[in-house]
């Protein structure tokens, strides 16, 4: 039996595949990057307008990180929600542009404020060089809190891919203390284990995209060594428990490399005892919250990871 793809999916495929685009692991890294950097816009949904927007720069551990601070129509001044979006990317591509559109969805459908860290990228930054930056502006939305008019009880983290993974990392990293507390992860098709050992990366490794080529490429920029890859820092999967981390909303794509390993990770924050609502869109492929345009179900993903982010809010400590 043939599995159904969405027809904006196929549409996504069939336009790259006619375009014969060169594998990002054939090039440089500064190569994948400006090819991202202009194929993105052509697939990304409408940037809608927000109450405001503002670059400003913090201090960070290995130097100065540029945020993007956006506040949603109808976000209240003080005491609102919260929202840390780490953009994917591989840990390798992706800016503050690439996902732009996807933040102005949470800001204004969550009437509440959104950071997103240009953080650093591998691999002239390895890890932990990113997640460093992740925690680091995590740490000065608490700090800023009354400034940008968050309720520091009410922060969550999001993020797709490798911003998935980095969101994951963060929420483990809530519990003792190493990142400030956080409400819910919100989590789009993340990489939650480096290992690439699931059968899905077998079943999707080629036609669907995110190729199992493309993955390994990514994962070799960003570790140090091969020690770095068993590290829960960077596969969240393996840790030891997962048990105490915030509430979860986890979505996933059935035409995914990472469909399992997000999908098993959902399995193992419920038997650890963390609230999770998942979502799967079977017919979809890696990175379709990006693809606006041409795929509503990126909109409707982001509806249902607020949803659930609200729901989150009713669930005691």
């Amino acid at each position: 039996m043939t599995e159904y793809l969405d027809e904006g999916a196929q549409w996504v495929l069939d336009v790259s595949k006619a375009a014969k685009l060169r594998p990002l692991e054939a090039g440089t890294p500064l190569e994948a990057r400006i090819a991202y950097n202009a194929g993105g816009p052509a697939l990304q949904g409408a940037r809608e307008a927000v109450a405001s927007v503002e670059d400003r720069r913090i201090s960070g551990p290995n130097g100065p990180i540029t945020l993007r601070i956006y506040r949603g129509i109808g976000a209240p001044s003080k005491e609102g929600r919260g929202l840390l979006y780490l953009h994917g990317g591989g840990w390798v591509i992706g800016s503050l542009d690439s996902h732009d559109d996807i933040c102005r969805w949470f800001a204004n459908l969550a009437e509440c404020t959104v950071i997103c860290p240009d953080y650093r990228l591998a691999p002239e930054h390895k890890f932990p060089a990113g997640l460093m930056d992740c925690a680091t502006t995590l740490a000065f939305m608490t700090q800023a809190a009354t400034e940008i008019g968050v309720d520091p009880e009410r922060i969550a983290v999001a993020g797709d891919s490798a911003g998935g993974n980095l969101a994951a990392v963060l929420a483990l990293m809530s519990r003792s203390g190493d990142a400030p507390r956080l409400a819910a992860q919100l989590l789009f098709y993340p990489n939650t284990d480096a290992t690439q050992t699931t059968d899905s990366y077998r079943r999707y490794g080629e036609g669907f995209g995110l190729t199992a080529a493309t993955m390994k490429w990514f994962r070799d920029h960003y570790v140090r060594t091969a020690v770095d890859i068993v590290d829960w820092k960077v596969s969240p999967a393996l840790a030891e428990t997962v048990a105490g981390a915030p509430p979860a909303f986890i979505a996933t794509a059935g035409h995914d490399i990472l469909v399992d390993e997000g999908m098993a990770y959902a399995k193992r924050l419920q038997e650890d005892g963390v609230h999770v609502v998942q979502r799967h869109w079977p017919g979809q492929i890696h990175g379709f919250v990006s693809m606006g345009r041409f795929i509503p179900a990126a909109r409707q993903a982001v509806e249902d990871a607020i949803a659930a982010w609200r729901g989150f809010e009713g669930i005691p400590d």
